[in-house]
């Protein structure tokens, strides 16, 4: 057996050596040395590029760091199953500095920007000091402990007053392959900001590895022939067209939870006549091992095939970024407007000044709605100036595996209670069907925890 380790290499020759062990037998020790003297330019423009071996592109990964873009931006770059990376934490962060995007950039449009982050602003000491009332200091919990988490939460609460348009920061760490196919989407994005960002990120790509073919044009390209230049350019329009279409989930089939309320389940079993209630049954194959996981144990992969679930319910956007997060499963971009009404838990949180913020509210719901006349891309375009408090359809599918596992993390304490809300009535849909599966939840309604204070990033000084 011989291992080795080699990380000093850059994505395009990383990419080479690994595929070298695809057309020779010898050791990659004698591979490196042909990428160390040849370089990997040409390998990647002939067999990558020119004869389209996507997995080549699949060894080589990168970075990308995106700072000041809209909240909004952020979730379209992490809109893709293979996302990983990081964002500031709006949980976290004092969002008053940043910079806003104002793509109107009129009066009307600034102004509703301007009272968004005054209410943000100016409300935070004393909706610190309503919690400090509502959950005094026990004498178990240290200060600065109990002193994070009432700042935490206060950050919970008054970041649904904060609009779309905020800036935010974030990392994207992927593959060349998916860096070029995502950016593909991103390019006929509806939104003009989301589609520039994607026409910067692709260029500095294609600077960084111009081999690579992660620019827009490729016929320069050499290998690349005019039979070629006209396929790619019929699949780029149907991409680009594909990606203009359905870049939001509209389906407004979400009109029954303003009857009803809760969430919706949709089990679909994928292999016919075997759903879930007859897979548990005593002496079934997968009985056992359904009803004995431990805590904290993932079902294993191939149980993805047994059967899959598809939830809709209401979640306001700010707590639809963190179940977007969850990227084993579909969780479709839904189009953020002010129809679905406010979530009534950041409300429930302000005591006296809960007036106060329902005046806002429904004063900027009007502004909003005035905005925009007559620009075809109205629609796309107002979500900048929505609060994350105001709720939006949402749409989720996760197969078993992935279902258990984002019911049990996101029932925690330490979960923005609005989305643990939607979470306890998930659970609670699923037990009633499915009492015999194992899951390992926390349904304590009390969703208060110092807990939130620890959860830092600190330099270790000693």
């Amino acid at each position: 057996m011989k291992l080795r380790v080699i990380d000093d290499l850059n994505p395009e020759d990383v990419a080479m050596l690994q595929a070298l062990y695809s057309r020779s037998a010898e050791s990659v020790d004698v591979h490196l040395e042909k990428v160390r003297s040849t370089g990997s330019s040409k390998f990647m423009e002939k067999y990558y590029v020119g004869y389209s071996h996507k997995s080549i592109a699949d060894c080589g990964s990168t970075t990308m760091f995106i700072e000041d873009v809209s909240l909004l931006a952020a979730k379209a770059v992490q809109d893709w199953p293979l996302y990983s990376g990081q964002e500031t934490s709006t949980r976290y962060i004092d969002m008053s500095k940043r910079d806003i995007v104002d793509p109107f950039g009129t009066a009307a449009s600034g102004l509703i920007l301007e009272r968004w982050m005054a209410f943000y602003t100016g409300k935070q000491n004393i909706v610190g000091e309503i919690l400090r009332a509502k959950y005094p200091k026990r004498e178990t919990e240290k200060q600065t402990a109990y002193d994070g988490a009432i700042k935490a939460r206060t950050f919970d609460i008054l970041r649904g007053f904060l609009p779309a348009g905020i800036t935010t920061q974030l990392s994207w760490h992927t593959n060349l392959r998916q860096a070029g196919d995502h950016l593909t989407g991103l390019y006929a994005h509806p939104s003009p900001e989301i589609s520039q960002l994607a026409v910067a990120l692709r260029g500095q790509l294609k600077e960084r590895y111009p081999s690579s073919g992660l620019g827009l044009n490729l016929a320069s390209v050499s290998g690349v022939s005019n039979k070629d230049e006209v396929a790619r350019d019929v699949r780029q329009d149907w991409e680009h067209r594909v990606a203009k279409q359905f870049t939001y989930s509209v389906d407004r089939r979400y009109h029954h939870f303003h009857d009803e309320g809760g969430v919706k389940m949709y089990p679909a079993w994928n292999r016919p006549g075997m759903p879930l209630s007859e897979i548990m049954q005593d002496g079934t194959r997968y009985n056992e091992l359904l009803k004995t996981r431990p805590k904290g144990a993932v079902l294993p992969h191939f149980m993805s095939d047994l059967c899959s679930f598809t939830w809709d319910f209401l979640l306001d956007f700010g707590s639809f970024r963190d179940i977007q997060r969850h990227r084993n499963g579909v969780c479709r971009m839904p189009l953020l407007d002010e129809s679905w009404g406010f979530e009534p838990w950041y409300l429930e949180q302000l005591g006296d000044l809960r007036a106060e913020a329902e005046t806002l509210i429904d004063e900027q719901r009007f502004a909003i709605i005035k905005l925009g006349a007559g620009e075809p891309s109205r629609e796309v375009m107002r979500q900048y100036y929505i609060a994350l408090g105001f709720r939006v359809p949402c749409s989720v599918t996760y197969a078993l595996p992935a279902l258990l596992y984002v019911l049990e993390l996101r029932s925690g304490k330490t979960v923005h209670p609005s989305l643990r809300k939607v979470i306890h009535a998930m659970v609670k849909k699923f037990q009633h069907e499915y009492p015999t599966v194992a899951l390992h939840v926390d349904m304590d309604p009390d969703d208060w925890s110092v807990r939130r204070g620890e959860q830092t990033i600190t330099e270790k000084t000693a």
